[in-house]
C-alpha cells in the first residue's frame, strides 16, 4: 500500500514517466513532454516530489539530472503494460 500511496501523490507518476526516457534536468522536469505536454509543475510540487522518489530509491541525482534507479527502471517496467490497458480502459468509459 505504501508504493501506491507514494504513485498516487500528485505527478509522481509522471516524473517517473518521462524519466524513464533518460535523465532529465529540474527545468525539462518542470515542463514535460509526452502526454503531460503542455503542462507545468509547479517547483514545490516538484521539489516535494522528487525528494519522495528519491528517498524512496526510484530516482537519484546525477551529472545529467535526475534518473530513474535500477529500482525505479524495473518499476517502470511492471507499470508500462497499464499505459495501453488505460488507453483501452478510457476508450470504453
Amino acid at each position: 500500500m505504501a508504493l501506491f500511496d507514494l504513485l498516487g501523490r500528485r505527478w509522481a507518476m509522471g516524473i517517473i514517466w518521462n524519466l524513464a526516457a533518460g535523465p532529465a534536468t529540474f527545468r525539462a522536469l518542470q515542463n514535460p513532454t509526452g502526454r503531460v505536454a503542455g503542462k507545468t509543475i509547479s517547483p514545490s510540487i516538484l521539489n516535494a516530489r522528487l525528494r519522495d522518489l528519491q528517498e524512496a530509491g526510484l530516482v537519484e541525482r546525477t551529472l545529467d539530472g535526475y534518473a530513474l534507479t535500477a529500482l525505479g527502471r524495473e518499476l517502470f517496467t511492471l507499470i508500462e503494460p497499464l499505459d495501453l490497458w488505460s488507453l483501452e480502459w478510457g476508450k470504453s468509459l
